[in-house]
């Protein structure tokens, strides 16, 4: 498990993540690919939530493929295409990320590859040998 970095002299984080995230020596980590909420269909659903929990259903594939799970993620990267969107994104992102929180970061973008996607994210994850 990762080690949460949140020094006295930084400003609480404004949310449910850690400024840093420190992960032990000798651990193997997996980075992902930015993922988008396209299933296996093609399909794409609507909502922000909906795109949001498909996205981390997608991630957390991609890491028991490598014998981990959405507990291991120590950074999240995630972007959305409006300020409005936020909220709905950090409601999931809160429910399924581990304990402590892994270092996230959010950027408002102004789209991507096709104008259904809302979201997108990337992750790190981390675990022992």
């Amino acid at each position: 498990m990762h080690q949460a970095l949140n020094p006295a002299s930084v400003r609480t984080p404004f949310g449910n993540y850690s400024h840093g995230a420190l992960a032990p020596a000798g651990q193997r980590w997996i980075l992902t690919s930015g993922q988008l909420a396209i299933r296996s269909d093609d399909s794409i659903p609507e909502s922000v939530t909906e795109q949001t929990e498909l996205i981390f259903a997608n991630i957390a594939a991609i890491l028991a493929e490598g014998a981990m799970t959405l507990a291991d993620i120590v950074r999240i990267n995630a972007f959305v295409t409006d300020r409005a969107y936020m909220r709905e994104y950090m409601q999931v992102r809160d429910r399924v990320v581990g304990s402590p929180p892994p270092a996230s970061t959010l950027v408002i973008v102004s789209g991507f590859t096709r104008p259904e996607f809302k979201v997108e994210i990337e992750v790190t994850a981390a675990r022992d040998l």
